[in-house]
Parts: C-alpha cells; sequence; structure tokens
C-alpha cells in the first residue's frame, strides 16, 4: 500500500498495522529471524562488514555483478574517483547515483542489477560514485568526491553521453549525499544542473530524528547503528551545520525530488520533515511512503520494492523528458 502525497498531511492509513501486505509482513519476519543469529554491527570494525559484504556474507547474500557496468576514472580532489558506469544504446539522460552504507561501507558495483535495470528502462547513462569512505577518509572526503564528479558532468557530459538532461540521487547515506551535493553546486559554484533527485530514505539530520532515536527494535539499522555510522563519519559538534545534515540548509532552489521510504524505517521522520521543508522552500516533490517497508526495502525482493521503482523510474522518465 502506498500513501500518495496529500496537502497538508500525510494519509494515516498507511501507517496502520493492518496496511502492511501480508508478503511484506511475512519478509519482515523471516529478516529478523536471519538478524537474530548476527553479531549488530556496532561490535564490528568497518573492514570486517567490508569483507564480509564482499565475500557475499552480508545480508543481502551473494553479489551479483553486471555484464553492462564499466569502471573509469576521473580526477578527484583526493585522487582518483571511480566511476561505475552503466551505458544503454539509447541515452535521453544522464543518471548521478550515490550509493548508501553511511558513509562507511558499500561500494559502487553493490547495486549492479538495480542500476542496470534502471539504465535500460529509462535510457539513462548511470554513473554510481565510487567516493571516500570514513573512517579512513572522513567528513568532507565524500562530499568532496560527490561534488568533483557531479562538476565533471557539467563539463562532460553532452561531449560524453550526448545530453546534458541531468538527474542525480541515491539511497540513505547515498540520497544525504545526494542532497549535499545539490546545495554544494548551487552554493558554492552557482549551478542548478539536475533536473531532477531521486531520494531513497535518506538521513538528512546526523543528530538525529525522533524516529532514529526511538529506534531500539528495528530491522537492519536501529539509533545506535546510525551513532556508529555518524562517529565514523563526522565530529559531533558538526553535526547541525547544513553541509553535513541538510535538513537545517536553506533548501531555496532545489530541482523536483520524489522521496520514499518505508512506515518502519528509522529513517522515516528524515523523509517526512526533508519533505516538507523541500516543499516550503518552493520546489517540487513527490512523497512516497510503504507500509511495513525497513530501511533499504527497495534492495529486497518485494513487490513494495518493485512498485517503488516502477514509481521512481515514471518520476525520472518524465523528468528527463521535460523541457
Amino acid at each position: 500500500m502506498v500513501a500518495p502525497a496529500r496537502a497538508p498531511g500525510l494519509d494515516p492509513a498507511v501507517f496502520r498495522p493492518e496496511a502492511i501486505d501480508p508478503e511484506t509482513a511475512a519478509y519482515n519476519l523471516q529478516l529478523r529471524q536471519l538478524m537474530a543469529g548476527q553479531p549488530h554491527l556496532s561490535t564490528m570494525t568497518p573492514a570486517v562488514i567490508r569483507g564480509n559484504r564482499e565475500a557475499g556474507r552480508g545480508p543481502m547474500g551473494p553479489l551479483v555483478l553486471s555484464n553492462m557496468a564499466v569502471d573509469r576514472t576521473i580526477a578527484g580532489p583526493g585522487g582518483e574517483v571511480t566511476l561505475r558506469t552503466f551505458v544503454p544504446q539509447t541515452i535521453e539522460g544522464v543518471y548521478l547515483h550515490l550509493h548508501g552504507g553511511g558513509w562507511v561501507l558499500g561500494n559502487a558495483h553493490m547495486q549492479d542489477t538495480l542500476l542496470e535495470g534502471l539504465a535500460g528502462s529509462q535510457h539513462l547513462a548511470v554513473l554510481s560514485v565510487d567516493y571516500r569512505l570514513a573512517p579512513e577518509f572522513p567528513y568532507p572526503a565524500g562530499p568532496d568526491d560527490c561534488e568533483a564528479a557531479a562538476l565533471w558532468l557539467a563539463r562532460h557530459a553532452k561531449a560524453e553521453y550526448g545530453t546534458d538532461r541531468l538527474l542525480i540521487g541515491g539511497e540513505s547515506a547515498g540520497a544525504h549525499l545526494a542532497a549535499v551535493t545539490l546545495l554544494r553546486l548551487r552554493d558554492r559554484h552557482q549551478l542548478r544542473l539536475f533536473s531532477a533527485a531521486n531520494l531513497l530514505f535518506g538521513v538528512y539530520d546526523l543528530s538525529q530524528t525522533p524516529s532514529s532515536v526511538n529506534a531500539t527494535d528495528t530491522l537492519i539499522i536501529d539509533q545506535l547503528s546510525m551513532k556508529w555510522f555518524a562517529d565514523h563519519f563526522v565530529a559531533a559538534e558538526r553535526r547541525r551545520e547544513p553541509d553535513v545534515s541538510p535538513l537545517f540548509a536553506e533548501l531555496r532552489g532545489m530541482p523536483p525530488a520524489i522521496f520514499s521510504v518505508g512506515t518502519l524505517d528509522p529513517l522515516l521522520d528524515d523523509t517526512l520533515f526533508m519533505y516538507s521543508r523541500w516543499l516550503a522552500a518552493g520546489n517540487e516533490a513527490e512523497l512516497a511512503v510503504y507500509a511495513g517497508g525497513v530501511h533499504g526495502f527497495t534492495g529486497h525482493p518485494l513487490t513494495i520494492g518493485r512498485q517503488a521503482y516502477e514509481r521512481i523510474g515514471r518520476f525520472l522518465g518524465n523528468a528527463t523528458h521535460m523541457r
């Protein structure tokens, strides 16, 4: 069940337990049972978690790599930055993708299936940024790399891909980095390059919103997870600076955005608050709230995940063709 965006509020029905469809409820139960036997990520080092995930021992199982993907490098502020590219035969726009992982985990080759599908279905050249990760490279290294990739697109998209129709997006920390990148382009470079933003279950307040603070029995991530990620990424005294927590930024002049989140996600409030502020600043926005969706639900084999990407595809397709 999806609650369409309403003005001025949300449909409360989507938050009721009976709104969760049986497939999602059953999957969440299986996920809880699976995670019950796993150590909490806060008890491990980033290096151990990265190694487990690379070896296919993470919560999503073995990696599935795309034959379509090609890695290339561009110059970045700390050395070369790798862009994992998915280029279809027909290109109508370019999508700059920023992966999730709490600024500490993940990389550009861990969502090949989703990005290949997006490239093919929407005729988009997709470029996923392998930005530097904390704690080896804490703030502002990751945002700096994402900013550099966006600026590279500004200079090269037309020549490389035949279009200057640019889109940006990401999941979780990637949605955070997408918002930060948009703000940096506006404030540092007086550029408004992107026609639309796809922001999935993002974190926009690193000092934590109520739903994050109160997340003590949630799947995938919880309050302790968020503290672990933030502690690796940036000092506590900086977490309400707009470049760190874009919820505190002046948001005028942002592109149309689609905000997607599940009702069982600890970052629910981040999305609800950011969506509201996006609209209040005079920007266009869509909100899609999915009953029973946990953090990262679009990466799981669920109908609500497919529905989310179908809606995102329509949104990006419309943005690509608007003139």
